[in-house]
């Protein structure tokens, strides 16, 4: 079930009609039913793993919460957590990578072995549900937060819908308290609510998907031109931008439609000026896990900071998939981390810096859009090779140029007004009239096939 479906706004429909008539109580548990029919949706086997690996976690966290259990075994018990999520992970996101890897080194060294390569379909919204529940369990054994005494509660936390499948990845101390002690929408919330799911369904239906054959005519064509590859890869560092994004702006919209604020994944980041501020920005909630819970673990910037830097930025490349670019993409981010902590600023002004942090982040998207490494190298020859610039590749630009401007000249509106509140003063038929154009620019620019978000396959 994809936000951008009919389906979605007739289920959504009805699970706030009801939510909307029923008791709080009755209401956190009618959320809990509707987050399983969402995720269910897209297969029952899969919600079937989903509430099976929750259920362990939830016992685990009770269990170390006793105050009869030692250190010994509260370390044991986060072990047992930890194995099973990212076992999990590993076997539907890499195993088939990992037999692939063994069997062509095996084949290189002469020796053949006949052995079936593992294909897993891969569950919806595996690597943003597990790395919730990882985050809670470790804050449980760190005693940061108290675990859910309730079974029902706990599943509500991991399969809050608005955020299951694509983030962001909310931590216990923060989304918890929300869900437990659930109160309706102030006016406040509902007054942002249908900016921040417009804005979004924009971003996703108007601009990602538009940039899509843009995108495809680069990477995807036999032999694209050098101009193609260039402009395609502008594109997609905005296609995928405005998708994932998008998806944000759209669960947070819908969460606060319970009364729930999920937290900003995305803080204008073609505007950072440096590596580090980009991070800052950009996939907020991943970051910050991989800074608090690999990268600060490792030793963070108090020894080995360089190693620690590239080691935590292949592994968030390798969260992506399994694929050797994503480490390659992972490596280029860390690489990119740590010239910019050692090296001085670049001088002139902020503008410059800006749109040198924004060519870093395009050339590793690059690296990420590659199918593999061969291709990557073919469409570098294919930059070298050049061919000129023929009038599709300049319309392609201009359409880039006119959608990508677009979302540039309100994120300069919003990094100077906290996006929450740039409207806020605005006389209201003002506001309904430029809600209404956003609209209808949605319903006549906006894609009709339904493209699949991009990180559904993350």
């Amino acid at each position: 079930m994809q936000f951008n479906s009919l389906v979605f706004v007739a289920f959504l429909a009805v699970v706030l009609a009801v939510w909307w008539t029923v008791s709080l109580r009755a209401g956190r548990m009618w959320l809990l039913l509707a987050s399983l029919v969402f995720y269910g949706w897209w297969s029952p086997s899969f919600l079937a793993l989903l509430v099976a690996t929750a259920t362990l976690d939830w016992a685990v966290a009770l269990a170390m919460d006793r105050p009869e259990v030692g250190a010994r075994r509260r370390t044991t018990l986060l072990i047992v957590s930890i194995v099973v999520n990212l076992g999990t992970l590993v076997v539907f996101k890499y195993a088939g990578f990992v037999t692939r890897e063994v069997q062509d080194a095996l084949a290189r060294a002469g020796v053949t072995v006949a052995w079936p390569t593992l294909a897993w379909v891969l569950p919806v919204g595996i690597s943003f549900y597990t790395f919730q529940a990882m985050a809670y369990t470790v804050d449980v054994y760190r005693r940061q937060v108290r675990p859910f005494r309730e079974l029902a509660d706990f599943l509500l936390f991991i399969t809050f819908f608005p955020q299951l499948v694509a983030g962001p990845i909310e931590r216990g101390a923060r989304l918890a308290p929300q869900l437990l002690a659930m109160r309706r929408p102030d006016g406040t919330q509902l007054a942002r609510a249908p900016w921040l799911i417009a804005w979004g369904f924009f971003k996703k239906l108007v601009v990602a998907d538009n940039l899509a054959p843009v995108v495809a005519a680069g990477f995807e064509s036999d032999s694209p031109t050098g101009a193609c590859v260039v402009v395609a890869a502008y594109a997609f560092t905005w296609q995928i931008y405005a998708d994932f994004s998008g998806y944000s702006d759209i669960a947070r919209g819908v969460a606060l439609l319970f009364g729930v604020e999920l937290m900003e994944n995305f803080r204008r980041p073609f505007l950072a000026a440096s590596p580090r501020e980009l991070w800052q920005r950009w996939h907020v909630s991943l970051s910050e896990w991989f800074r608090d819970y690999v990268y600060v673990p490792l030793g963070g910037n108090r020894r080995a900071e360089a190693r620690n830097l590239l080691g935590t930025m292949v592994l968030a490349g390798l969260w992506h998939g399994a694929n050797w670019t994503f480490a390659l993409w992972g490596a280029w981010h860390g690489a990119a981390l740590v010239l910019g902590r050692r090296l001085p600023s670049l001088p002139g002004p902020r503008a410059v810096r800006v749109l040198a942090t924004f060519h870093v982040l395009m050339l590793g998207f690059v690296v990420f859009r590659a199918h593999d490494l061969a291709h990557l190298a073919r469409l570098a020859s294919r930059l070298r090779d050049g061919g000129g610039v023929t009038p599709l590749d300049a319309s392609r630009a201009g359409l880039l140029a006119l959608l990508a401007g677009v979302v540039l000249a309100v994120e300069l509106v919003q990094e100077r007004a906290s996006p929450d509140t740039a409207v806020r003063g605005v006389p209201w038929t003002l506001q309904a009239g430029v809600f209404a154009v956003l609209v209808a620019l949605i319903t006549v620019l906006g894609s009709t096939y339904g493209v699949r978000f991009l990180y559904f396959q993350f």
